[in-house]
């Protein structure tokens, strides 16, 4: 078996929902032993957020959880007992990394805060994501990505101008965070290599935001200008939008920028006439006449099949990409010839398709080891294999309440 990148290292991933599980599945997925920690009393809340394979709801049967915890060991714990914590500790002090993404204060009122882990581990590499840091007059201002998206400018930014905010979709900071994440624990993992020693990574999703909306910052920042919503339109590139196809909901993306482009567009569609009309001529006159442009467009591109434009315009170097459904996605070419989807055997979904690996690494490749884990799945592999507890020991812990 090759080798992966990130073997031998050793998490305790005390995060849920996003953010955390997310980025602990790429050290999982590239070779890392991460223990997943769950409650059955509060579980996460994707486990009860749909798709559930077959349509049946279940704790153990939602593929948005699985999607985000491949190749990771479940143990299911009630942190709320002391023996839930002992337990916690003791897989703290067995990791390399550990991982969380509470509300701020939670895990420093169960004893588990960083403080208390480093005045033992001075090596241990701890990091706590959540909305916006650790510290300051928002810290404990709880939530989602969708509330982080709210407040970073998203937002304001999408949806039309004479509507309501739309909001990109989904938790959008859930997904845009754990790169920022995976770096700094990268960094800090070569920190420790190089000085023996551990610390502390605080992420705030409204930060990591803030990253992808750096032109809109600088314009009002510099020339006062704020940002707000256009729909599809774009300040540099006209026409620039989704255009309806032939067919039940078909649609095709396009964005000319250059008059090059432009005359192509036109020769494609058929109307090469649009290319020397006063009307559209230039970028600022088809800006000026975006309305009037759009609907010509929209007629020309509404018996066209999708994907037949699609090729066409990319063969004349205009960019155009149609706007594919999942459905559409998991027949893509392209995603089959890289091997995109994985089929992985659950314990209760049984066979399941999940998302491979977005990258490759030449000499090192990360696989998905394991289908995600039903809830507790590995407690008992985790307390004797891992932590060397003994039968009784466990059998203690069950008479406690300790574990779920």
């Amino acid at each position: 078996m090759v080798a992966r990148v990130f073997d031998g290292l050793k998490v305790a991933d005390f995060s849920w929902v996003g953010v955390g599980p997310i980025t602990t599945k790429y050290l999982a997925d590239h070779g890392a032993t991460v223990v997943r920690v769950e409650s059955a009393t509060r579980p996460d809340v994707l486990r009860v957020i749909p798709p559930f394979k077959g349509g049946v709801p279940g704790l153990n049967r939602s593929q948005f959880f699985a999607n985000y915890n491949t190749s990771k060991l479940g143990l299911a714990l009630n942190l709320n007992t002391p023996e839930g914590r002992e337990v916690a500790w003791r897989l703290i002090m067995w990791a390399d990394v550990v991982a969380e993404s509470f509300t701020p204060g939670t895990m420093k009122a169960w004893g588990l805060d960083y403080e208390a882990i480093a005045r033992v581990r001075p090596d241990i590499i701890m990091i706590s994501t959540c909305q916006q840091g650790q510290t300051g007059p928002h810290a404990h201002y709880g939530g989602f990505g969708q509330l982080a998206s709210a407040l970073g400018g998203y937002y304001e930014v999408t949806g039309w101008p004479d509507r309501e905010p739309a909001g990109p979709y989904g938790a959008y900071t859930d997904f845009i965070c754990p790169p920022f994440a995976l770096a700094a624990l990268v960094a800090a993992l070569d920190y420790r290599r190089r000085t023996g020693k551990g610390q502390y990574l605080d992420l705030s999703q409204f930060e990591c935001g803030l990253q992808f909306l750096g032109p809109a910052l600088l314009d009002y920042a510099v020339n006062g200008r704020v940002a707000t919503r256009a729909g599809n339109r774009d300040s540099q590139a006209c026409p620039h939008g989704a255009f309806p196809c032939a067919g039940e909901d078909r649609w095709i993306a396009v964005a000319v920028t250059t008059d090059r482009e432009w005359q192509e567009f036109c020769r494609v569609l058929g109307h090469p006439e649009w290319a020397t009309d006063s009307r559209f001529a230039t970028f600022l006159a088809r800006r000026q006449n975006e309305d009037l442009l759009e609907s010509l467009v929209a007629e020309a591109t509404r018996t066209r099949d999708a994907y037949e434009l699609m090729a066409a315009l990319q063969a004349a170097r205009v960019p155009a990409g149609v706007v594919q459904r999942c459905s559409d996605l998991h027949r893509d070419p392209q995603l089959a010839h890289r091997g995109h989807w994985v089929t992985l055997n659950h314990c209760e979904m049984g066979p399941t398709v999940y998302d491979g690996i977005p990258f490759r690494l030449s000499e090192t490749p990360g696989r998905l080891e394991r289908p995600a884990p039903c809830l507790g799945e590995h407690t008992e592999f985790v307390l004797k294999e891992l932590l060397g507890y003994t039968d009784e020991e466990i059998a203690g812990l069950v008479i406690a309440g300790a574990l779920e």
